[in-house]
């Protein structure tokens, strides 16, 4: 058995569930905002109003064929993090280091100025915060997903270097430092 998979997702007041079996498809919303996703067809999602929980499981019998344990436990999580995500939000915060680079956010998307010829302009998703306070871009929102796949994004515009510690990097982040050349003796 999952030993994630078999935990119930516990539902808090001021949350809403609304479950379609037909297209496989839940949709929590909460005080931060909506988030949808699709279970995959190897488990089955159940949600009980009067105990305010959604149960995933899975057919025993089936249990050892494939990767229906792991897809178990996944939808449990993926759920849990729904869940969590409209009540509490996400965040992530970057932070740029180098002479003159920063970023700004301007209308729907935001400008980064990272030592190339051109600004790099990014259209921000949609239920994404982002501020921009002196070197650091903090990002948040209710999916999960999202906020990680869109600090990702910024990061990879220029990832930070081992000499001088210039890039975009997570502010939780350790950047191992090289020395660099010698000279002279």
């Amino acid at each position: 058995m999952s030993r994630i998979g078999k935990k119930p997702v516990l539902v808090p007041a001021g949350v809403k569930i609304a479950l379609n079996p037909t297209t496989r498809t839940i949709e929590v919303t909460g005080p931060k905002g909506t988030v949808n996703a699709t279970w995959r067809p190897e488990v089955t999602v159940a949600w009980t109003e009067s105990e305010k929980k959604v149960l995933v499981s899975t057919d025993m019998a089936k249990l050892d064929e494939g990767n229906r344990r792991a897809y178990w436990g996944l939808t449990r999580a993926l759920i849990q993090n729904m869940v969590e995500g409209v009540t509490k939000g996400y965040g992530k915060t970057l932070e740029i280091n180098g002479v003159g680079w920063g970023a700004k956010v301007q209308g729907k998307e935001i400008v980064l100025s990272l030592g190339f010829a051109d600004a790099i302009h990014l259209t921000l998703p949609l239920g994404l915060k982002v501020e921009v306070t002196n070197n650091q871009v903090k990002i948040s929102g209710a999916d999960k997903q999202a906020v990680g796949e869109f600090a990702s994004r910024i990061r990879s515009q220029r990832k930070p270097e081992p000499y001088n510690g210039k890039g975009v990097k997570y502010l939780d982040e350790v950047i191992v430092r090289k020395q660099g050349k010698a000279f002279g003796s």
